[in-house]
């Protein structure tokens, strides 16, 4: 009996000593950074290249529905507002609580710590200033060298906001997802120098869509963890908290018998975005999306149309939160 007991004792000891060094790896290695390449992108001074990146942030690239934080703000930004991206806001996802960035040039706590290369590299290889990985929140790796350049050039002239953005909170799942899963994304091909031209194309709509838009990001099943594809792209099956009892789940965008706009007319699918809001607590930004030209909306339909058909059925739009 002793002898179990010696046994059990020392078993336990080493789970016990186990667990403190793999805690200390996860913490350790939670932290890593990684070398990528400043991109040769520099802010500009023109106004029309600053209205460019205007029309992104606010329209199709849609920073602003992330980048603000409080209910007056959303409120405001809900109306058609354009106010500082100074960021602020809250999520909460099982690894851990994230904080949007403040992205107004204020120097102690916005981009006026960073230089023009640093936001790029942040935007293109998601690779921080202090060279540790970002979440793969946002996928801007191919966005063009002329649209990087306007969105930063936008964010440089924006009105410098003091506001302090709490740092992430990575509980100890974030920090493994951190130390072993998360590595920067760069782009798997070199970025076009310039945007396709603003004409209703499927080489237009392929490039807002994915690059600019972000649609896949919504419209896919992605693994909760650290946001990995599960799916077919634009297949749908995307889920996110309406309240406690219900999920709006992402439909399928591909032209299959499960898909949304399967049988729409492009007519229908441009003024589909004039109707705003359908479903209280979307989380589609269909406000920004407004402001995106009736041409941008007819090539991301065209593009759309062009995919190939995905059979899978993610179910109704809003359904019951399972417990």
């Amino acid at each position: 009996m002793k002898r179990l007991l010696k046994f059990v004792v020392r078993a336990a000891a080493i789970v016990a000593a186990l667990a403190v060094i793999l805690v200390v790896v996860i913490e350790v290695r939670s932290r890593r950074t990684f070398d990528a390449p400043d991109p040769d992108i520099h802010a500009s001074a023109d106004p029309q290249v600053i209205a460019r990146g205007a029309y992104l942030a606010y329209g199709p690239a849609h920073c602003v529905n992330c980048h603000t934080s409080g209910a007056a703000q959303k409120a405001a930004v809900e109306e058609g507002a354009t106010p500082p991206l100074a960021g602020g806001n809250r999520f909460s996802f099982p690894p851990g609580t994230f904080y949007s960035p403040n992205l107004t040039p204020d120097k102690e706590t916005g981009i006026g710590r960073y230089t023009d290369g640093e936001l790029a590299r942040m935007l293109r290889y998601g690779v921080r200033r202090d060279g540790r990985a970002a979440l793969p929140f946002m996928e801007f790796q191919h966005l063009s060298d002329e649209d990087l350049t306007a969105v930063i050039s936008f964010l440089r002239s924006q009105q410098p906001v003091r506001h302090e953005v709490p740092p992430h909170k990575l509980n100890l799942i974030g920090k493994a997802v951190m130390a072993f899963a998360i590595k920067p994304i760069g782009p798997k091909e070199t970025p076009p120098k310039v945007s396709p031209a603003h004409e209703p194309t499927v080489e237009r709509g392929a490039y807002l869509a994915n690059s600019v838009a972000g649609c896949a990001e919504c419209h896919t099943k992605r693994n909760p963890l650290d946001g990995s594809y599960v799916a077919a792209r634009f297949s749908g099956g995307g889920k996110f908290e309406i309240d406690k009892a219900t999920v709006l789940v992402t439909p399928n965008l591909t032209p299959s018998k499960f898909g949304r706009i399967r049988d729409w007319e492009e007519e229908q699918f441009v003024g589909r975005f004039d109707v705003g809001m359908g479903i209280k607590g979307t989380h589609m930004p269909w406000r920004q999306f407004q402001r995106m030209s009736d041409t941008d909306k007819r090539a991301i339909f065209r593009y759309l149309k062009s995919l190939r058909p995905v059979d899978f059925d993610p179910g109704p739009i809003v359904q019951k939160r399972k417990t």
